[in-house]
């Protein structure tokens, strides 16, 4: 459950960071049952976005990881027992790289498993104060036609592209995920030249195919946001078999 947290002062302190919601028993970002930090602020404005109320690096609250640590801890029984750990994810956690990798050194030394969560939008020096402490990276490609890229994520594609061949250059497990939209990610061509990049890379264990869904339209709404995918419906079963299909030609795990 996404629990919303009022607003506070920003801090510049490397040990505070700025969130926005906690999730305590998360099942979906990573292995096992998951304590999953939604950071605040996003450089991407994701057409589909289920959680745009994590845009503005002003909104949330400020935590420090003291704060933060000692409520993951509450929950370690679920999270060893599971399988599981502790994901960051947001918005966009290599916005607050010193926040973020700090709070996963911490993790890390209680010995729980840790977990990335990025769009790969940003400096590759942000993402390498963080991968030592990362167990596990999520990276969000969500498209590979790049005029496509930027009509989805209103951003260049070419960051999380450069992020993803770094990840497979130190060989950190990564997990790709992919959000099939029908009519906007779903062509054919698409998925293909992603499933084609993807195959080049051998740190890759799984790639995750998410179907859209509508369960962030109520927050598009509440904040004034146009919406351009209210009349948008999930992606059928036959057209998510068939992006797996793509996907597993290539010799690739699908989730």
């Amino acid at each position: 459950m996404l629990i919303p947290q009022p607003a506070t002062v920003t801090s510049t302190s490397t040990s505070t960071g700025r969130i926005h919601s906690v999730e305590t028993c998360g099942t979906v970002d990573g292995p096992g049952i998951r304590f999953v930090v939604f950071t605040q602020g996003c450089p991407l404005r994701c057409l589909y976005c289920h959680n745009p109320d994590c845009r503005t690096v002003e909104g949330g609250r400020e935590v420090t990881v003291d704060e933060l640590v000692t409520e993951i801890l509450r929950y370690r029984t679920y999270l060893e027992l599971s399988g599981g750990g502790v994901t960051v994810t947001g918005g966009e956690p290599l916005l607050q790289p010193e926040f973020v990798a700090e709070l996963l050194r911490r993790c890390q030394a209680e010995g729980l498993h840790t977990a990335l969560d990025t769009s790969g939008f940003s400096d590759l020096t942000a993402a390498q104060q963080v991968l030592p402490h990362t167990n596990l990276v999520l990276l969000d490609i969500k498209s590979f036609d790049p005029d496509l890229y930027r009509r989805v994520t209103h951003v260049s594609q070419e960051p999380t592209l450069r992020l993803a061949r770094y990840l497979n250059d130190i060989h950190k497990l990564t997990w790709v995920r992919f959000v099939l939209v029908p009519g906007l990610t779903d062509p054919p061509e698409n998925v293909e030249g992603l499933a084609i990049f993807v195959a080049t890379l051998t740190n890759v264990e799984w790639v995750e195919v998410l179907p859209f869904h509508q369960m962030g339209a109520y927050k598009w709404e509440a904040l004034g946001y146009d919406y351009q995918l209210k009349d948008t419906l999930p992606p059928s079963q036959e057209n998510i078999e068939r992006v797996k299909a793509q996907f597993q030609r290539h010799g690739l795990n699908i989730r």
